[in-house]
């Protein structure tokens, strides 16, 4: 099993500035920004896709499977270009981290008090 600390790391690589997909990406940034016209399009194509992908994954959360990867993922394509849905996905990470702690010290609670 990955350990917290492993998983705070791998995710810090994945986010280096200097990473080839990034300086890609950064190159058509600039390009888009560029152009007025491309960049209202480009700003539509993104809500359309992050906010279809945000839904799609807030429907799949009772099932079982990954519901809420895929709303961090529609969250995360909205965040490229609309600073409100970074700043909701931060706050959502983090609440879902608090839930998970919550829970998983309830369930050592659970069974610490019937081992004994």
């Amino acid at each position: 099993m990955v350990t917290e600390r492993e998983l705070q790391h791998e995710i810090a690589e994945g986010e280096r500035p200097d990473r080839p997909i990034r300086r890609l990406l950064r190159g058509i940034r600039r390009r888009i920004e560029g152009r007025p016209a491309l960049r209202r399009a480009y700003r539509l194509v993104v809500a359309m896709l992050g906010g279809t992908i945000a839904v799609l994954g807030l429907l799949l959360v009772p099932l079982p499977g990954p519901g809420w990867l895929i709303v961090f993922l529609g969250l995360a394509i909205l965040g490229t270009e609309f600073a409100w849905a970074k700043r909701l996905a931060a706050f959502t990470k983090r609440q879902l981290a608090r839930f998970w702690a919550w829970s998983r010290a309830r369930r050592a609670e659970r069974s610490a008090s019937a081992s004994t």
